[in-house]
């Protein structure tokens, strides 16, 4: 399927693994032109080492906003104003019971999840509006709109990335800009990963066991019985971002395997 974004501008966030990498492979493969970014220099250039297409890489600490202002001057002078924004980056953050988690277990999970998302969007919709064109998807979750006691700074943090996701189509949607929402469920990144391989130690199982035993405890409704893959959630997010989503504005897309339970 031809997307129609051959020669755009892309952003995209939290790139060195998981479903940010995933999205710019898709986003290069129909001909974008893509800036990958997270934290790390060196992780970020080995993973995008394999990439083909036009791409360049920029390592930034998108909670730093002086930070976000060099990546987007960088951005833009690679390869001009972003026209599509992916943004992926995110944590798991602090867990535990709602009483042990102090403020700065908050403050944490909302400046990389939530607050980021802000300043990133903040910086390329301008150029968007002007030229009455952009795309902008924001990677979410099914733990915002249904809760899990021993992660809620995780789970607001992405109730506050579909509640900006709504807003933000409101008040964009009539200059060309769409702005839309994944949200997947228990794919295989470096994040779910760790909660493996800690579920494992706890248990003294291995990492296969331990992701057995949670589909069939934490996540029962997951009808096809396995983790996701990054390209999954990737094909959806690239979807958003083409001339094919052109009527798609303020939506959330679940590509959970059926997690939420509610219509």
């Amino acid at each position: 399927m031809d997307l129609g974004i051959t020669g755009r501008a892309a952003l995209v966030t939290g790139a060195d693994s998981g479903i940010g990498l995933a999205t710019a492979r898709h986003l290069l493969a129909e001909g974008a032109r893509v800036v990958l970014t997270d934290l790390d220099a060196g992780r970020l250039a080995d993973a995008a080492a394999g990439l083909g297409g036009e791409h360049t890489t920029i390592a930034a600490d998108l909670t730093v906003p002086d930070d976000v202002g060099r990546l987007l001057e960088e951005a833009r002078a690679a390869y001009g104003d972003p026209e599509i924004l992916v943004h992926c980056a995110g944590i798991t953050g602090p867990q535990g019971p709602f009483h042990e988690l102090d403020d700065d277990a908050w403050r944490t999970t909302l400046d990389v999840n939530l607050f980021s998302a802000v300043r990133v969007v903040r910086g390329v919709v301008g150029a968007m509006r002007e030229a009455g064109w952009g795309r902008i998807v924001l990677v979410a979750s099914e733990d915002g709109v249904q809760p899990y006691v021993d992660e809620l700074p995780y789970c607001a943090s992405k109730a506050g990335v579909l509640s900006l996701t709504k807003g933000l189509s409101k008040a964009y949607g009539p200059d060309g800009v769409l702005v839309n929402a994944v949200s997947p469920a228990f794919v295989e990144t470096p994040m779910t990963d760790a909660m493996m391989e800690a579920r494992a130690q706890e248990r003294g199982t291995d990492v296969d066991e331990a992701v057995e035993s949670f589909l069939d405890e934490e996540r029962p409704l997951m009808a096809l019985k396995r983790r996701g893959r990054p390209d999954e959630v990737a094909a959806v997010a690239a979807f958003l971002c083409s001339e094919r989503a052109s009527f798609v504005n303020g939506s959330s897309y679940r590509v959970d395997s059926g997690s939420v339970a509610t219509i």
